[in-house]
């Protein structure tokens, strides 16, 4: 029996975009235990809804975080939405849809290049966000930011998108394709990379469904879980299927990253094919009151909405579960007899969001 020796890993590691922060039980350079620890940079943003008005808060919840901030804008809105009764118009849902996935193309091109970075290929890492930039040009266009866009309101969307703009985003997105299929298949295909990631940190379809993990993190494990089969938007017209692969390793993570990057092509341009004329917002008339649940599948996995009004123009209570949230104690399971090397390409391939996390 080897020695066991704890070593501190985060919350600053070269490879880590996230201060996350875990006690690494060692013994013979593999990973016996994993112990994570939290609250580096807990900011109350919930606590706000106490002294920011129902309309002010959406603003707040984009920052949650930066790579999931449309999302995190569309679940408060629908929440509040819930509580308040209001249809919102059909044009508004395909236009948040649109985005929604835009932003599903942002996180996975933005995950791609930083686990390139991570096993230290770097003319990958800067054609992965070479790409994304065109996805990031696309908001720029459409909604006038780059990171936090704040086209979302309670009641619909604040700009619309003309048929030409409509057409900008399809025939650019269908434009990098090609480029994203070479990309993407050095991926899938590279010697270097299957080294690294092939049979590493498996997560079997029991202990997916055991741990409730979600996102990719249960898809590459053979679960079919996705909240966009609820139909919320408008992904019942869409003829949406989730992308789910078989083995649970950082492989299997890594694919199903991919594929959803070119289903989310395809899901804007069936979008944009299909968006009626109309309104794009309505009037919320009155203030929130009674309790309302909302669950989005943003990029790295569902995430839950919660929120309270009391008939004032402040919400009692905002609770927002992340994926990450969800997604920790399978990280940990993966972690537990792996190599010591191993570890920062495993976190990554998790894709957490300690941001996400600690609101």
């Amino acid at each position: 029996m080897g020695k066991r020796t704890i070593i501190p890993f985060g919350p600053q590691h070269p490879v880590l975009p996230e201060p996350v922060h875990l006690d690494l039980v060692i013994e013979d350079e593999k990973v016996v235990e994993a112990i994570p620890s939290i609250g580096y940079i807990h900011r109350g943003l919930e606590k706000l809804v106490e002294k920011r008005e129902y309309p002010e808060m959406v603003y707040v919840i984009e920052r949650v975080c930066g790579i999931c901030s449309f999302g995190h804008g569309w679940g408060y809105c629908k929440t509040v939405e819930g509580n308040m009764g209001i249809e919102v118009p059909e044009r508004a849902e395909f236009l948040r849809t649109i985005w929604h996935e835009l932003g599903r193309m942002h996180s996975h091109l933005l995950w791609l290049g930083l686990v390139a970075d991570g096993f230290g290929f770097e003319s990958l890492f800067m054609h992965s966000w070479r790409l994304r930039e065109t996805v990031l040009d696309l908001f720029e266009k459409t909604t006038g930011g780059r990171v936090i866009f704040s086209v979302c309101k309670v009641g619909g969307v604040r700009k619309d998108i003309s048929a030409d703009g409509l057409k900008e985003i399809v025939d650019a997105l269908a434009g990098i394709r090609a480029e994203l299929k070479s990309l993407t298949d050095v991926f899938l295909d590279d010697y270097s990379v299957k080294n690294r990631l092939v049979g590493v940190g498996k997560l079997s379809y029991d202990e997916a469904a055991e741990l409730c993990a979600v996102g990719p993190m249960v898809r590459a494990s053979g679960i079919r879980q996705d909240m966009r089969l609820d139909g919320h938007g408008v992904y019942g017209q869409l003829d949406f299927e989730p992308v789910l692969e078989e083995s649970g390793d950082c492989y299997a993570r890594c694919k199903v990253r991919i594929r959803e990057v070119f289903q989310s092509i395809d899901l804007i341009a069936k979008a944009a094919g299909l968006i009626p004329e109309g309104e794009i917002s309505v009037q919320a008339k009155g203030n929130p009151e009674g309790s309302f649940v909302a669950r989005m599948e943003q990029p790295r996995g569902e995430a839950y909405y919660y929120s309270i009004g009391n008939g004032s123009k402040f919400l009692e209570r905002m609770r927002v579960r992340t994926p990450t949230n969800m997604n920790i104690p399978a990280m940990v399971k993966t972690l537990q007899g792996c190599d010591l090397a191993d570890v920062p390409m495993l976190i990554l391939t998790v894709d957490p969001c300690i941001s996400c996390t600690e609101r």
